[in-house]
């Protein structure tokens, strides 16, 4: 498994452990506000997946898009698309 799957992977894992936490304090009832305060938990693990893959994509898919001449402007489009879509 590559360096970048492993990182993508260990975020994934702390932002489901967050969003376990979250649905358990649902259940229980328990302070809106924990619950609250635990759910941005799950947001920020997930904003941190998302930059990790991204960075990878980037070094990736769009440099060799950028080097090759070949679909560099379709690779930058579908990263503009994904922003867009926020």
């Amino acid at each position: 498994m590559t360096e970048h799957k492993k990182k993508a992977l260990h975020r994934m894992k702390i932002a489901k452990g967050h969003l376990q936490k979250v649905i358990s304090m649902v259940e229980k009832g328990e302070y809106c506000l924990d619950i609250i305060q635990q759910s941005q938990a799950v947001q920020s693990a997930l904003s941190k997946v998302d930059e990790a893959i991204l960075e990878n994509h980037l070094k990736t898919c769009v440099r060799k898009a950028m080097l090759t001449g070949k679909e560099a402007d379709e690779k930058v489009a579908e990263v503009i698309q994904v922003f867009k879509r926020k």
